[in-house]
């Protein structure tokens, strides 16, 4: 999960690279401007469109807390060998 207000604006692209690297499946966005956030998430994933395995789930959740998006991905990730973590960049 990222946590808003970015610190640096420009460290969101170098994040979610590392993210697609990773083969990270899921950022959750919770915080001011999550929604936004997410849709710039969106468009850094699938750039152009020509590459079709770029791709990682991306949510936002603007009214709710940050336990509760914790508990969300806990859930989402429940079938699969991965664990939710909190990044704040």
């Amino acid at each position: 999960m990222l946590v808003l207000p970015l610190s640096n604006a420009k460290s969101l692209e170098p994040f979610v690279e590392k993210c697609l690297r990773d083969q990270i499946l899921l950022i959750c966005v919770v915080g001011d401007n999550c929604q936004e956030v997410e849709d710039q998430i969106d468009w850094l994933i699938v750039g152009d469109g020509s590459d079709e395995g770029r791709f990682i789930t991306t949510t936002s959740h603007p009214d709710e807390t940050l336990s509760d998006v914790i508990e969300f991905a806990e859930a989402w990730y429940e079938d699969r060998k991965s664990e939710a973590s909190v990044v704040k960049l």
